[in-house]
């Protein structure tokens, strides 16, 4: 990879599952299977007769908060979720550790999934269900699923199997034929398990969970880049980490020689991975210029318009008060030549009471025309002058005027540097002003010891010259940097910055320094990067060292190695003659010859063994699940009638399902 390789997150939204059509051919007596591989990452759902699952989606369920006006609560369920991270403490999922402990969510999953598959028979789903389980699933989350299909779905028959060994009979088998011995390595995302499958079925005896699948990895990836990058915690998402593993990680096959090789800055330079998160970049000295300017120029503008509109109300209050006046006038020089009915009706209609009323209403009105006339006489005299002092406009008096600005900007800038000064040196010991500083308090000590049974009036305070002896013992120095100082060296720095144009040559530091005397910090697009390094193997060497986030179980080689070591040499030869990988985190680039290299150093000098990985780790279970669904035998599944009579722990066992065992009495 070049150096300058930089890379983004996709950040991709799902897209909205489709509603398909529900035709006549998937009804009746000869109604296909309905197949479902209910995984912890993802269900696909489908018919027995589709080559691919119509519906894949997050099996997950998101109940928003009820908004107001809205009688129902919001609820979201797969790839209806637009964004993950904005309903991330919303999220329920079905499962604790591949175990179904919220039937609830199932319900809601399977409505999505059903409706979604334009299924709209009334009351019940007339299709018998290929379902997917847990490894040694226990009774009574079986008991919870075939409750929900018998009795809520009224489904007329169920069969449920290992997702495991339905990919396993996908790739090496014929359905409802025989499992080949194998040693099956199922990566899932909330567990691990080595399955070893025996005389056509899986031998429960040897089963084996790692209680760590891809959910503890990509949060392990996520809670490492959180540490590497404090300052973009909001920018590490979790679905984000989740991208990186996907796209970037990769298996070591020597874990301790591949970080030795990331110590190497040739190597690293070539191998790491640069991610630019969003960043918007700091606006030029010309852009914050022109942006000053623009600013100044709509201050102006907006002012401009303000007298205008003020000016405009002025001569419409003015237009209204000589009409009113005029109008009254006219009544008063008519009220000496009329009656005394018409009179009163005259002041009736101008609503005045009385004459009296009448000369005080005139006296008002032109005193109101007088002062409104001097007001838009003052307004148009000051129209155009500016708001701001302007600068001198001879060579010498700006000169001079510019020399006082700087004076007075170094002023600052020096107490600023004394005051830092003596705040570093009160901070040593044995500097000479921590050293005059214990002499004053030690002679303030003693000046306040006058003997027992003596007081002595404290006046310290009463005369000006005792501040200088308060500022001499203060810990700060004296004194600190005030707003008005700050204030006041910000206006110096905008008068420079405009009139000057040598002030960036010789300001030296920023009057933003800080106590520690760095300037402000200005982001750049480097910052906004993530480095993915030696992470790229970190991440999924959890898999192999559980270690990293503390846990005390062994990893997936060890637990290999421990399997096989429970079987005689005979067995032990045909279950690693087909080391058989699959799960969704098979697909992590390495895998294979990392297993292949851990295998060769656990078996014994010079013997065979075989590892495989599945075509498509992620989806052959359902394909498996599908192939059974079309030949399986009716003993395969579980009917209407032998759930009633047997009851809801019950299922039927067959190559690719778990074990049944008898139920003891306690």
């Amino acid at each position: 990879m070049a150096e300058d390789d930089v890379f983004t997150f996709r950040d991709t939204k799902p897209t909205p599952d489709m509603y398909h059509v529900y035709d006549d051919s998937q009804k009746g007596n000869n109604a296909p299977a309905l197949v479902l591989d209910h995984g912890s990452y993802h269900c696909r759902v489908g018919w027995a007769v589709d080559t691919n699952p119509k519906l894949t989606f997050r099996n997950l369920m998101a109940k928003l908060r009820k908004e107001k006006g809205k009688s129902d609560v919001e609820v979201l369920v797969g790839n209806d979720i637009a964004n993950f991270e904005a309903v991330r403490f919303q999220l329920k999922s079905p499962f604790d550790r591949d175990v179904i402990t919220q039937i609830d969510t199932v319900e809601t999953v399977f409505d999505y999934a059903f409706s979604h598959l334009g299924i709209d028979t009334e009351g019940s789903i007339n299709h018998p269900i290929v379902l997917t389980e847990a490894v040694c699933n226990p009774s009574p989350a079986r008991q919870f699923m075939n409750e929900l299909l018998f009795e809520c779905y009224q489904v007329p028959a169920v069969s449920v199997g290992i997702d495991a060994l339905f990919s396993l009979q996908h790739n090496f088998s014929k359905p409802c034929v025989d499992l080949p011995t194998s040693l099956v390595v199922r990566l899932g995302y909330q567990t691990t398990h080595i399955l070893p499958v025996i005389g056509g079925k899986c031998d429960p005896q040897g089963i084996r969970r790692i209680n760590l699948g891809g959910l503890q990895m990509i949060s392990y990836l996520h809670r490492l880049l959180q540490l590497k990058y404090p300052s973009h915690l909001s920018s590490v998402t979790f679905s984000r980490a989740e991208e990186l593993i996907h796209d970037y990680g990769y298996i070591a096959e020597d874990y301790l020689e591949e970080l030795s090789k990331w110590a190497d800055g040739d190597f690293y330079d070539s191998n790491v991975r640069k991610i630019q998160l969003p960043f918007t970049p700091a606006p030029t000295a010309a852009e914050t210029s022109l942006n000053l300017e623009q600013q100044q120029q709509r201050r102006k503008e907006n002012v401009k318009r303000l007298v205008e509109i003020n000016a405009k109300k002025r001569e419409e209050r003015l237009a209204l008060d000589e009409e009113r006046l005029e109008t009254l006038q006219i009544i008063q020089h008519q009220l000496a030549e009329v009656d005394d009915a018409l009179a009163v009706k005259l002041l009736r209609q101008a609503e005045i009471t009385d004459e009296h009323h009448l000369e005080q209403e005139i006296q008002n009105i032109q005193d109101r025309v007088s002062r409104t006339r001097q007001k838009m006489a003052a307004a148009a005299a000051n129209l155009n002058e500016e708001g701001e002092p302007k600068k001198p406009t001879e060579t010498a008096e700006f000169q001079e005027w510019l020399e006082g600005i700087r004076k007075q900007r170094t002023e600052i800038l020096s107490r600023r540097r004394e005051r830092q000064q003596r705040r570093q040196e009160l901070t040593k010991r044995k500097s000479a002003a921590a050293q005059e500083r214990m002499r004053i308090l030690s002679m303030l000590a003693k000046s306040g010891g006058t003997g027992p049974g003596k007081k002595k009036e404290d006046t310290f305070g009463m005369k000006d010259e005792d501040w200088d002896i308060y500022k001499a013992v203060s810990k700060d120095g004296g004194g600190s940097d005030s707003e008005a100082e700050q204030e006041k060296l910000n206006d110096l720095e905008s008068a420079l910055k405009r009139y000057d144009p040598n002030f960036k040559n010789y300001s030296g530091a920023s009057s933003n320094v800080g106590e520690g005397g760095s300037g402000g910090f200005v982001p750049t697009a480097e910052f906004y990067q993530l480095h993915i390094g030696t992470e790229r193997i970190r991440a999924p060497e959890l898999f192999f060292q559980p270690s990293f986030i503390g846990s005390h179980q062994a990893g997936v080689s060890e637990t290999i190695d421990y399997v096989v070591k429970l079987y005689d040499s005979e067995t032990q030869l045909r279950l690693v003659n087909n080391v058989f990988v699959t799960g969704g985190c098979a697909n992590i680039p390495g895998l294979l010859p990392r297993l292949k290299k851990d295998l060769l150093s656990m078996r014994p000098f010079e013997s065979a063994f075989n590892v495989n990985i599945a075509a498509d780790p992620a989806g052959d279970a359902w394909k498996g699940a599908r192939d059974f669904a079309r030949v399986a035998p009716p003993s395969a599944f579980l009917s209407r009638s032998e759930y009633q009579e047997y009851g809801p722990h019950y299922f039927a066992e067959h190559h690719a399902s778990n074990k049944r065992f008898a139920l003891t009495k306690q």
